[in-house]
């Protein structure tokens, strides 16, 4: 409803006033004179001539005389059958690349997800305020610059739609690092973009990747420690989470998906097995390597490397490895070191880790390793 009230309003502010108009009315004449044959079109319709009395009324804003013409809608004109669904425009609007990535996470759970503002600014530990000027500079700038309403050109849909999976995939991470309710969002968001472009391989990669993680969730915390994945209770992985997400992934495969997100989603499902073959899981972390040249992937086939048992080759590798301020790279470094019984170089990794933690449950898991030399 809110997409479709700003594609017809341009205007985001607008649009998110007239909805809660209309739902306030709905609340007061549904239990009275029963709920209308067509709601999700009532609600439409009621939303739109509100906004265009309050045009009418505000004659002094210069941009909005386009709209004075318009005349109301009415049930005849408008059904639920003929109600666009405009959610994959105001997703490319929300992620356009003229926007500040905090302003397009920001503007995408907002418009997209209907969070408050006071809980995405709880999500990024920002204060309310902050999050307030985010969103109002956000949408001043798509009005100011014309950002269109509008999905992009065949041309330009590749990387236009990587900026969008990027967005989401960020909002994931966000709630995969302890907030749980984000992680939620963006699988629903995720499933949305699914639903909206169906013939998009990386779409249903990213989504088949999001819920075969979501799907370790339980295990991955015993109370506030950390598990990692090798001593985690499968018997807390929801399985038939992980069946969807592979069916996602399915999905993506059939559609010739060889993408970031789509590879990714196969390692992950590979990490679900009971017996996970660590070397083919290396062979796809070296297939993602070659498309990202991401340092951070070459990390990660570090990780598979000595899983499959030739730690020293993954020493090698991480050594390498140009991430000198990203806690990970020391965390694993270490990590190889204490199992190759390098105790004091494995404890100066750890230290330097621990002094790049963020979270409390990484900071004692490093804690834990240390007094473990």
């Amino acid at each position: 409803m809110v997409a479709s009230l700003v594609g017809f309003l341009g205007d985001f502010d607008l649009a998110e006033e007239a909805a809660q108009e209309a739902f306030t009315i709905a609340a007061e004449r549904w239990p009275r004179d029963g709920v209308p044959a067509n709601p999700g079109a009532w609600l439409t319709i009621t939303a739109r001539n509100r906004a265009i009395d309050r045009i009418r009324r505000d004659r002094t804003l210069a941009e909005k005389t386009r709209q004075l013409e318009v005349p109301e809608a009415t049930m005849d004109e408008l059904d639920d059958t003929v109600i666009e669904d405009e959610r994959l425009e105001l997703i490319f609007t929300c992620c356009h690349p003229a926007l500040a990535l905090e302003a397009q996470v920001a503007l995408t759970l907002r418009a997209l997800g209907g969070l408050a503002t006071a809980d995405i600014a709880h999500a990024f530990l920002v204060s309310e305020e902050t999050m307030k000027r985010r969103l109002s500079r956000a949408k001043a700038k798509i009005k100011a610059t014309g950002i269109p309403f509008v999905v992009p050109a065949e041309h330009l849909l590749p990387d236009r739609l990587n900026a969008v999976l990027a967005v989401v995939y960020l909002i994931y991470n966000e709630g995969y690092s302890g907030r749980g309710s984000l992680a939620s969002e963006a699988i629903r968001l995720g499933r949305l973009l699914a639903t909206l472009m169906p013939d998009e391989p990386e779409v249903h990669g990213l989504l088949a990747l999001m819920q075969i993680q979501h799907a370790r969730r339980k295990a991955r915390f015993s109370g506030e420690e950390l598990v990692l994945l090798e001593d985690q209770d499968r018997s807390l992985w929801d399985a038939e989470e992980i069946a969807v997400g592979r069916e996602a992934l399915d999905r993506a495969i059939a559609l010739r998906g060889r993408g970031t997100y789509v590879l990714q989603a196969a390692i992950a499902s590979l990490q679900a097995e009971e017996r996970i073959d660590w070397n083919e899981v290396a062979g796809l972390y070296g297939q993602l390597a070659q498309i990202t040249r991401s340092p951070v992937v070459e990390l990660n086939r570090a990780v598979a490397v000595a899983q499959a048992g030739s730690t020293e080759q993954a020493l090698e590798i991480v050594e390498q490895l140009a991430l000198g301020d990203y806690q990970y790279l020391h965390s694993t470094r270490g990590e190889l070191l204490r199992r190759l019984g390098r105790a004091d170089e494995a404890r100066e990794a750890f230290e330097r880790a621990l002094a790049l933690a963020r979270s409390a449950r990484e900071r004692r898991f490093l804690e834990r390793r240390i007094a473990e030399l």
